[in-house]
């Protein structure tokens, strides 16, 4: 939830406008699937130690995430922008010219890092209790 009220924050910078869809919406800065991956990891790693059979399992579930994120999805938005350009060209007035395929799916590896890094903050404030205790 906060890295995606962060996307609707961060938009209004820009655009100067608010969009609540993006609340709902994949891809963009910061990317909420690495913050959601990397504070499961960390809570883990606080909470139980890195020494707990689950910690590898979140730490490679979570970098198989980050690398789809910019990898296989960011590809695949790419090659919807290219197709939605090609599309617009060769049907123009043609009822198929008007749906587009969606372009934002990945992420850039600085969205990736910002989203690990919000991810491994939260994980830190909530997981206080486990510090404190051990």
């Amino acid at each position: 939830m906060i890295a995606q009220s962060t996307k609707v924050v961060l938009n209004f910078f820009v655009e100067k406008k608010w969009d609540l869809r993006l609340m709902c919406a994949s891809g963009g800065m910061p990317s909420s699937h690495s913050a959601l991956c990397t504070a499961l990891s960390t809570s883990v790693a606080l909470c139980h130690g890195v020494a707990d059979s689950l910690f590898p399992v979140c730490l490679g579930f979570s970098l198989i995430v980050m690398y789809d994120a910019i990898g296989v999805r960011r590809h695949a938005g790419m090659q919807a922008e290219v197709l939605n350009m090609i599309v617009e060209d060769l049907f123009q007035g043609h009822p198929i010219s008007k749906r587009k395929l969606k372009e934002l799916l990945g992420h850039t590896p600085s969205q990736v890092l910002a989203g690990a890094v919000l991810g491994i903050v939260v994980a830190c404030v909530c997981c206080q209790s486990c510090l404190v205790a051990t």
